[in-house]
């Protein structure tokens, strides 16, 4: 399998996340089936089948999270040299130059992106085109509006 890049925040994020359904969630369900095995009739016992159904949810996210940490790529850009070129991690300050507005995004791996955070995904349309560009570099990123002309004014390794 190919390896994923994370940040570190991420990787943090999934492991608290793995954690809570192991040590919290997991038994939480399976006492909540006991508990409803104890009521008699499991056929129709809505109970149990709604416990069992919670189960299988948990198990799940519980093997994707583990799936997606084993192929991670962890990439602190902290301890990474600043070029001022735009790589995973860091946080671009860009300038539309048809409306002179000012956005910031950080490149973040697919499982962390977050629009509403300004964390978008290394694959995004924006990402791609950002990436390998250097601070005060015009870029044209191609989205389903149009194309943007964006000029990078800042990076940062934060």
């Amino acid at each position: 399998m190919n390896k994923v890049p994370m940040t570190v925040t991420g990787e943090q994020r999934l492991r608290s996340e793995l954690e809570q359904l192991k040590s919290v969630e997991r038994p939480q369900v399976i006492a909540a089936i006991a508990e409803a095995r104890e009521h008699g009739d499991l056929k129709e016992n809505a109970e149990y089948h709604a416990a069992r159904e919670q189960q299988g949810f948990i198990e799940g996210r519980i093997q994707e999270i583990e799936g997606k940490l084993s192929n991670a790529q962890v990439i602190d850009v902290t301890k990474l040299p600043k070029t001022g070129k735009v790589i995973f991690g860091v946080t671009v300050e860009l300038l539309n130059l048809d409306t002179d507005e000012e956005v910031t995004y950080r490149i973040v791996g697919e499982d962390e992106a977050d629009i509403k955070q300004s964390r978008i995904s290394v694959t995004s349309p924006i990402a791609r085109a950002l990436i390998g560009k250097e601070e005060g570099e015009v870029v044209v990123v191609r989205t389903p509006g149009g194309e943007v002309e964006y000029e990078i004014s800042g990076v940062e390794h934060l």
